[in-house]
Protein backbone atom coordinates (compact mmCIF):
# COMPACT_ATOMS: atom_id res chain seq x y z
CA UNK A 1 0.00 0.00 0.00
CA UNK A 2 3.08 2.73 0.49
CA UNK A 3 4.39 2.10 -2.54
CA UNK A 4 0.78 2.72 -4.39
CA UNK A 5 1.03 6.03 -2.49
CA UNK A 6 4.52 7.11 -3.07
CA UNK A 7 3.79 6.47 -6.92
CA UNK A 8 0.16 8.05 -6.52
CA UNK A 9 1.95 11.35 -4.88
CA UNK A 10 4.04 11.35 -7.60
CA UNK A 11 1.73 11.02 -10.23
CA UNK A 12 -0.91 13.36 -8.95
CA UNK A 13 1.22 16.55 -10.16
CA UNK A 14 0.59 15.84 -13.85
CA UNK A 15 -2.67 14.22 -13.17
CA UNK A 16 -5.94 15.81 -15.05
CA UNK A 17 -8.32 16.45 -12.49
CA UNK A 18 -11.31 15.70 -14.82
CA UNK A 19 -9.78 11.83 -14.60
CA UNK A 20 -9.93 11.92 -11.23
CA UNK A 21 -13.69 12.71 -11.64
CA UNK A 22 -13.76 9.81 -13.97
CA UNK A 23 -12.87 6.79 -11.07
CA UNK A 24 -14.90 8.50 -8.45
CA UNK A 25 -18.00 8.32 -10.91
CA UNK A 26 -17.28 4.72 -11.56
CA UNK A 27 -16.80 3.82 -7.75
CA UNK A 28 -19.93 5.58 -7.07
CA UNK A 29 -22.28 4.12 -10.05
CA UNK A 30 -20.76 0.66 -9.99
CA UNK A 31 -20.74 0.66 -13.56
CA UNK A 32 -18.45 2.55 -16.70
CA UNK A 33 -22.12 2.83 -18.39
CA UNK A 34 -24.03 4.80 -15.92
CA UNK A 35 -21.02 7.13 -15.22
CA UNK A 36 -20.51 7.54 -18.97
CA UNK A 37 -24.20 9.22 -18.69
CA UNK A 38 -23.48 11.23 -15.65
CA UNK A 39 -19.97 12.66 -16.88
CA UNK A 40 -21.50 12.68 -20.73
CA UNK A 41 -18.46 11.00 -21.65
CA UNK A 42 -18.47 8.32 -24.82
CA UNK A 43 -18.01 4.99 -22.56
CA UNK A 44 -15.11 3.73 -24.86
CA UNK A 45 -13.27 6.99 -24.47
CA UNK A 46 -14.08 6.28 -20.40
CA UNK A 47 -12.94 2.99 -20.54
CA UNK A 48 -9.71 3.53 -22.62
CA UNK A 49 -8.80 6.75 -19.82
CA UNK A 50 -9.24 3.97 -16.61
CA UNK A 51 -7.17 1.85 -18.62
CA UNK A 52 -4.28 4.32 -19.21
CA UNK A 53 -4.06 5.82 -15.57
CA UNK A 54 -4.02 1.38 -14.44
CA UNK A 55 -1.17 1.05 -16.81
CA UNK A 56 0.34 4.43 -15.90
CA UNK A 57 0.22 3.51 -12.03
CA UNK A 58 0.98 -0.20 -12.14
CA UNK A 59 -2.68 -0.91 -10.38
CA UNK A 60 -6.18 -2.06 -11.25
CA UNK A 61 -8.78 0.25 -9.73
CA UNK A 62 -12.00 -2.29 -10.24
CA UNK A 63 -13.11 -6.02 -10.32
CA UNK A 64 -16.06 -7.01 -12.35
CA UNK A 65 -18.62 -8.91 -10.41
CA UNK A 66 -22.22 -9.91 -10.89
CA UNK A 67 -22.84 -6.30 -8.59
CA UNK A 68 -21.13 -4.12 -11.18
CA UNK A 69 -17.76 -2.64 -10.97
CA UNK A 70 -16.23 -3.06 -7.18
CA UNK A 71 -13.34 -1.35 -6.14
CA UNK A 72 -9.94 -3.28 -5.43
CA UNK A 73 -8.06 -2.07 -2.01
CA UNK A 74 -6.13 -0.44 -4.30
CA UNK A 75 -8.79 1.01 -6.09
CA UNK A 76 -10.37 2.32 -2.89
CA UNK A 77 -7.60 3.89 -1.65
CA UNK A 78 -7.11 5.51 -4.76
CA UNK A 79 -10.09 6.94 -4.58
CA UNK A 80 -9.78 8.30 -1.23
CA UNK A 81 -7.26 10.01 -2.31
CA UNK A 82 -9.11 11.53 -5.10
CA UNK A 83 -11.85 12.27 -3.15
CA UNK A 84 -9.08 14.59 -0.90
CA UNK A 85 -7.54 16.30 -3.93
CA UNK A 86 -10.41 17.34 -6.05
CA UNK A 87 -12.03 18.62 -1.83
CA UNK A 88 -8.83 20.75 -1.53
CA UNK A 89 -8.94 21.87 -4.85
CA UNK A 90 -12.72 23.27 -4.31
CA UNK A 91 -11.26 24.44 -0.77
CA UNK A 92 -8.74 26.59 -2.71
CA UNK A 93 -11.28 27.71 -5.51
CA UNK A 94 -13.77 28.87 -3.36
CA UNK A 95 -11.02 30.93 -1.35
CA UNK A 96 -9.73 32.63 -4.32
CA UNK A 97 -13.58 33.63 -5.69
CA UNK A 98 -14.04 35.13 -2.23
CA UNK A 99 -10.98 37.15 -2.79
CA UNK A 100 -12.18 38.31 -5.79
CA UNK A 101 -15.21 39.45 -4.37
CA UNK A 102 -13.76 41.53 -1.99
CA UNK A 103 -13.19 39.33 0.63
CA UNK A 104 -9.76 39.03 2.74
CA UNK A 105 -8.13 35.32 3.01
CA UNK A 106 -6.68 34.44 5.92
CA UNK A 107 -4.95 30.86 6.73
CA UNK A 108 -2.58 28.98 9.14
CA UNK A 109 -1.51 25.69 10.55
CA UNK A 110 -0.43 25.36 13.89
CA UNK A 111 0.58 22.68 16.26
CA UNK A 112 -2.24 22.44 19.06
CA UNK A 113 -1.17 24.44 22.10
CA UNK A 114 -3.78 26.87 23.87
CA UNK A 115 -2.10 29.97 23.85
CA UNK A 116 -1.58 30.08 20.43
CA UNK A 117 -6.02 28.99 20.21
CA UNK A 118 -6.04 31.91 23.04
CA UNK A 119 -4.62 34.23 20.14
CA UNK A 120 -6.46 32.89 17.79
CA UNK A 121 -9.31 34.09 19.64
CA UNK A 122 -8.17 37.20 20.20
CA UNK A 123 -7.47 37.95 16.89
CA UNK A 124 -11.17 36.83 15.79
CA UNK A 125 -12.59 39.82 17.86
CA UNK A 126 -10.58 42.28 15.58
CA UNK A 127 -12.40 41.19 12.64
CA UNK A 128 -15.34 43.31 13.15
CA UNK A 129 -17.85 43.63 10.09
CA UNK A 130 -14.90 43.10 7.58
CA UNK A 131 -15.80 40.06 4.71
CA UNK A 132 -13.10 37.49 5.25
CA UNK A 133 -12.52 33.50 4.77
CA UNK A 134 -10.30 32.50 7.31
CA UNK A 135 -8.51 28.89 7.72
CA UNK A 136 -7.01 27.83 11.39
CA UNK A 137 -6.34 24.33 11.37
CA UNK A 138 -4.32 22.25 14.22
CA UNK A 139 -2.10 19.63 12.94
CA UNK A 140 1.52 18.44 13.38
CA UNK A 141 4.96 19.90 12.20
CA UNK A 142 4.65 17.88 8.71
CA UNK A 143 1.39 18.61 7.62
CA UNK A 144 1.92 22.36 8.34
CA UNK A 145 4.71 22.32 5.65
CA UNK A 146 2.88 20.81 3.28
CA UNK A 147 -0.19 23.06 3.97
CA UNK A 148 2.36 25.90 2.94
CA UNK A 149 3.96 23.95 0.08
CA UNK A 150 0.84 22.05 -1.69
CA UNK A 151 -2.27 23.20 -0.60
CA UNK A 152 -2.15 27.14 -0.59
CA UNK A 153 -2.00 27.90 3.45
CA UNK A 154 -0.32 31.38 3.90
CA UNK A 155 1.12 30.79 7.34
CA UNK A 156 2.05 28.00 9.36
CA UNK A 157 3.67 27.73 13.16
CA UNK A 158 5.59 24.48 13.66
CA UNK A 159 7.24 22.84 16.80
CA UNK A 160 9.62 21.12 17.41
CA UNK A 161 13.12 20.49 19.68
CA UNK A 162 15.83 22.92 20.06
CA UNK A 163 18.82 20.60 19.58
CA UNK A 164 17.47 20.04 15.94
CA UNK A 165 17.54 24.14 14.80
CA UNK A 166 19.56 23.34 12.24
CA UNK A 167 17.77 20.79 10.50
CA UNK A 168 14.71 22.62 10.16
CA UNK A 169 17.03 25.79 9.11
CA UNK A 170 18.60 24.34 6.33
CA UNK A 171 14.81 22.86 5.60
CA UNK A 172 13.61 26.08 5.42
CA UNK A 173 16.40 27.27 3.22
CA UNK A 174 16.44 24.09 0.75
CA UNK A 175 12.05 25.09 0.39
CA UNK A 176 12.10 28.61 -0.17
CA UNK A 177 10.89 29.13 3.29
CA UNK A 178 11.25 32.15 5.73
CA UNK A 179 10.69 31.49 9.52
CA UNK A 180 10.62 33.41 12.82
CA UNK A 181 11.25 32.16 16.45
CA UNK A 182 7.56 33.01 18.41
CA UNK A 183 8.56 31.12 21.71
CA UNK A 184 10.84 29.03 23.26
CA UNK A 185 10.15 26.95 26.46
CA UNK A 186 10.21 23.50 28.43
CA UNK A 187 6.84 21.41 28.25
CA UNK A 188 5.34 21.50 31.47
CA UNK A 189 2.71 18.34 33.03
CA UNK A 190 -0.41 19.41 33.44
CA UNK A 191 -3.37 17.31 35.42
CA UNK A 192 -6.41 17.29 37.53
CA UNK A 193 -6.11 19.51 40.53
CA UNK A 194 -6.77 16.73 42.30
CA UNK A 195 -4.42 14.28 40.91
CA UNK A 196 -1.77 12.81 42.61
CA UNK A 197 0.84 14.53 40.56
CA UNK A 198 -0.41 17.75 41.97
CA UNK A 199 0.46 16.91 44.99
CA UNK A 200 3.74 15.79 44.75
CA UNK A 201 6.13 18.38 45.74
CA UNK A 202 9.14 17.42 42.86
CA UNK A 203 7.65 15.44 39.94
CA UNK A 204 10.39 13.35 38.52
CA UNK A 205 10.13 11.31 35.14
CA UNK A 206 9.82 7.68 37.13
CA UNK A 207 6.76 9.23 39.15
CA UNK A 208 4.74 9.07 35.96
CA UNK A 209 4.98 5.69 34.98
CA UNK A 210 1.65 4.85 37.26
CA UNK A 211 -0.45 7.62 35.12
CA UNK A 212 -1.88 7.69 31.91
CA UNK A 213 -0.04 9.24 29.64
CA UNK A 214 -2.63 11.57 27.21
CA UNK A 215 -0.08 11.84 24.08
CA UNK A 216 -0.25 13.46 20.46
CA UNK A 217 3.14 11.77 18.13
CA UNK A 218 4.83 14.83 16.34
CA UNK A 219 8.64 13.20 15.87
CA UNK A 220 9.19 15.26 12.71
CA UNK A 221 12.55 16.06 11.87
CA UNK A 222 14.13 17.05 8.64
CA UNK A 223 16.38 15.01 7.21
CA UNK A 224 16.85 12.31 10.74
CA UNK A 225 14.86 8.81 10.59
CA UNK A 226 11.73 8.47 12.49
CA UNK A 227 13.37 6.19 15.21
CA UNK A 228 16.56 8.39 15.89
CA UNK A 229 13.86 11.39 16.96
CA UNK A 230 11.43 9.14 19.01
CA UNK A 231 14.91 7.87 20.82
CA UNK A 232 15.05 11.90 22.63
CA UNK A 233 11.31 12.62 23.28
CA UNK A 234 10.17 12.67 26.68
CA UNK A 235 10.04 9.41 28.49
CA UNK A 236 7.40 7.56 27.42
CA UNK A 237 4.71 5.57 30.24
CA UNK A 238 3.12 1.81 29.77
CA UNK A 239 0.03 3.86 29.75
CA UNK A 240 -0.59 6.10 26.50
CA UNK A 241 -4.14 7.47 25.02
CA UNK A 242 -3.37 9.55 21.37
CA UNK A 243 -5.34 12.08 20.86
CA UNK A 244 -4.87 14.40 18.37
CA UNK A 245 -7.67 16.98 19.02
CA UNK A 246 -7.28 19.75 21.78
CA UNK A 247 -10.40 20.12 23.01
CA UNK A 248 -11.04 16.30 23.36
CA UNK A 249 -7.47 16.14 25.37
CA UNK A 250 -8.63 18.91 27.68
CA UNK A 251 -11.97 16.87 28.16
CA UNK A 252 -10.08 13.57 29.36
CA UNK A 253 -7.53 15.81 31.78
CA UNK A 254 -10.29 17.58 33.34
CA UNK A 255 -12.69 14.26 33.72
CA UNK A 256 -9.54 11.90 34.84
CA UNK A 257 -7.35 12.38 38.06
CA UNK A 258 -5.47 9.56 36.59
CA UNK A 259 -4.56 11.31 33.23
CA UNK A 260 -1.58 13.93 32.75
CA UNK A 261 -0.07 15.68 29.88
CA UNK A 262 3.05 17.13 28.11
CA UNK A 263 2.33 20.44 26.88
CA UNK A 264 3.50 24.00 26.29
CA UNK A 265 2.69 26.54 29.22
CA UNK A 266 -1.56 26.64 29.47
CA UNK A 267 -3.26 30.12 29.81
CA UNK A 268 -4.69 30.52 33.25
CA UNK A 269 -8.15 31.09 31.95
CA UNK A 270 -7.88 27.36 30.38
CA UNK A 271 -6.49 25.78 33.87
CA UNK A 272 -9.38 27.73 35.93
CA UNK A 273 -12.50 26.11 33.13
CA UNK A 274 -11.05 22.60 33.23
CA UNK A 275 -9.85 22.50 36.94
CA UNK A 276 -6.41 21.46 36.11
CA UNK A 277 -2.80 22.47 37.07
CA UNK A 278 0.42 22.44 35.69
CA UNK A 279 3.35 21.66 36.81
CA UNK A 280 7.31 21.68 36.39
CA UNK A 281 9.53 18.40 36.00
CA UNK A 282 12.60 18.54 37.69
CA UNK A 283 14.44 16.28 35.08
CA UNK A 284 12.80 17.82 31.77
CA UNK A 285 15.44 20.39 30.45
CA UNK A 286 14.63 19.82 26.45
CA UNK A 287 13.70 23.29 25.51
CA UNK A 288 11.06 23.56 22.45
CA UNK A 289 10.11 26.53 20.23
CA UNK A 290 7.66 27.69 17.79
CA UNK A 291 8.18 29.02 14.68
CA UNK A 292 6.02 31.07 12.69
CA UNK A 293 6.80 30.30 8.74
CA UNK A 294 6.14 31.54 5.45
CA UNK A 295 6.90 31.47 1.74
CA UNK A 296 9.96 33.68 0.82
CA UNK A 297 8.14 35.96 -1.10
CA UNK A 298 4.97 36.09 0.62
CA UNK A 299 3.92 39.45 2.15
CA UNK A 300 2.07 40.09 5.55
CA UNK A 301 -1.43 41.22 4.55
CA UNK A 302 -3.01 43.48 7.31
CA UNK A 303 -4.78 40.31 8.70
CA UNK A 304 -1.35 38.47 9.14
CA UNK A 305 -0.39 41.63 11.22
CA UNK A 306 -3.11 41.52 13.61
CA UNK A 307 -2.70 38.00 14.22
CA UNK A 308 0.91 37.62 15.32
CA UNK A 309 0.44 41.04 17.91
CA UNK A 310 -2.52 38.56 19.31
CA UNK A 311 0.37 35.80 19.00
CA UNK A 312 2.51 37.93 21.11
CA UNK A 313 0.82 38.87 23.93
CA UNK A 314 -0.58 35.42 24.12
CA UNK A 315 2.56 34.13 24.29
CA UNK A 316 3.90 36.74 26.95
CA UNK A 317 0.84 36.21 29.04
CA UNK A 318 1.05 32.15 29.26
CA UNK A 319 5.19 31.52 28.42
CA UNK A 320 7.14 34.72 29.76
CA UNK A 321 4.65 34.14 33.16
CA UNK A 322 5.99 30.96 33.55
CA UNK A 323 9.86 31.45 33.20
Amino acid sequence: MQCIRDRFRIWEIEMNILHLKYVISIAENGSINKAAEELHVAQPNLSRVVKEMEADLGIRFFHRSSKGMLLTPDGELFVNQARKILEQIDEMENLYKEKKAGKQGFSISVPRASYISDAFAAFSKTLGKEKVEIFYQETNALQALKNILEVGYNLGIIRYAAGYDKYFKQMMTEKGLKGEIVAEFKYVLVMREDCGLAKTETIRFSYLQQYIQIAHADPYVPSLPLSAVRNEELPQTPRRIFVFERGSQLDLLSENPETFMWVSPLPERLLRQFHLVQRECAENQRVYRDMLIHRQDYQLTELDKRFITELTQSKRACITRKK
